[in-house]
């Protein structure tokens, strides 16, 4: 049976994966790690807690949010960062910018190939200095 929690990936078949199926992943691991910081710091309960993940995972907040990141990606991160920027997107959230979205995108892109990387202690380590001050 397949472990899906502790999957392990050849870095072939990772990089095989399209920047949007990495976005598509990372999308996810984003999520996860916000509301678990919402729920670990007891940021908001019930409705609130819903409206409070969906400010966070907002394209134009995380957008602003990968800013703080930027200078320490290694130079792997980065052009998987901008592999997922250039990623031919078809759709635009209506509240985001074109610029926006593609950085979230870009995020979101680098979030999964790092968990399919099997580096969570990576992922937590951008994911906290992402978090600093909120």
């Amino acid at each position: 049976m397949t472990d899906y929690f502790n999957i392990q990936l050849k870095g072939d078949d990772i990089h095989a994966i399209s920047a949007i199926g990495l976005a598509h992943m990372g999308d996810a691991v984003y999520e996860l790690l916000v509301r678990t910081y919402l729920c670990a710091h007891g940021k908001a309960t019930g409705k609130g807690l819903h409206r409070a993940t969906v400010e966070l995972v907002r394209a134009p907040r995380q957008a602003a949010l990968s800013e703080k990141i930027l200078p320490l990606l290694t130079e792997e991160e980065s052009a998987v960062f901008k592999r997922g920027r250039n990623a031919n997107v078809h759709t635009i959230a209506h509240n985001a910018t074109v610029a926006e979205y593609r950085q979230a995108t870009a995020l979101e892109a680098l979030f999964g190939w790092l968990y399919l990387n099997n580096a969570h202690e990576r992922i937590n380590k951008l994911f906290n200095v992402m978090m600093e001050g909120e």
